[in-house]
């Protein structure tokens, strides 16, 4: 059979996958936060993602749900929310998750994660956990970002000690973490295969849903074009490095109208 074209491939991802989805909530199982699974099946991926400064997890409801449909356990911490939140704890977060998702059987019991199935993922500084997370723990094996932070240690340097694949999404009007300050290097020092790529007419808050009251504090809004792709490019991303669908990969190696790859080369370090 003939492979599908990369278009054809983003048009699927558009659409949410064959799953009926779950929702459950991470306190039940002693961490505050959001679960989303498939209503069934056993031995899937699963994903831990990092909410953005001052950001709910309810935020990223759509993606969470999206990536349920497709397959993928999605859970999201509710911790460090706080203007002062530590970055360092919200990364131990972030694997502490992975570890319920992996020792614990949801739902009713038919719903088990294979633990060689594990990825990280966050926006702003939950991306930024994410990849200190990622460099601490040898279980992870991809991790995506959007529009991440800088994070104290710094994500930049903890990017070099990850050898996963990732997939560094960022936004071109994005003012509070610019794509070129941030994500850019994260890609730019990362230690495995990584992907760098630009939405030229997002900002920062361009990847969370709805309004917030950080709003007022945050420059930027949520833009529905923005959360359509990411979505389907992050659902790509994951399918091929954790659930080995590797049909969707010719999409994660072409170019996409509005999220075009990015060369980082000038930028790393020696």
């Amino acid at each position: 059979m003939a492979a599908s074209k990369p278009k054809h491939l983003l048009e699927e991802l558009f659409h949410r996958g064959p799953h009926q989805v779950l929702r459950g909530d991470l306190a039940l199982i002693g961490l505050p936060g959001l679960v989303l699974t498939p209503r069934a099946g056993l031995g899937l991926p699963a994903v831990a993602f990092g909410h953005g400064w001052l950001q709910p997890p309810d935020r990223y409801l759509g993606l969470f749900r999206h990536l349920a449909s497709w397959g993928v356990v999605v859970a999201a911490p509710a911790t460090q929310r706080g203007p002062l939140a530590s970055h360092r704890l919200f990364a131990a977060d972030l694997r502490t998750a992975l570890d319920v998702c992996a020792g614990v059987r949801l739902g009713d019991g038919d719903i088990s994660i294979d633990p060689s199935r594990l990825g990280l993922a966050g926006h702003s500084t939950g991306g930024g956990a994410a990849v200190l997370a990622a460099a601490d723990d040898s279980r992870v094996r991809a991790v995506a970002t959007l529009a991440a932070s800088q994070t104290k240690p710094f994500a930049t340097d903890a990017a070099a000690r990850c050898s996963m694949p990732a997939l560094h999404l960022a936004g071109g009007k994005d003012i509070v973490a610019p794509a070129v300050g941030h994500s850019r290097l994260i890609a730019a020092n990362w230690g495995g295969p990584a992907q760098f790529r630009v939405l030229p007419k997002t900002d920062h808050l361009g990847f969370t849903e709805g309004k917030h009251w950080s709003g007022l504090l945050i420059p930027g809004s949520s833009d529905h074009a923005a959360l359509r792709l990411s979505r389907a490019l992050l659902t790509a991303f994951f399918l091929v490095h954790l659930a080995g669908e590797d049909r969707f990969r010719p999409l994660l190696e072409a170019d996409v109208k509005g999220a075009a790859i990015e060369d980082t080369d000038e930028l790393v370090v020696s």
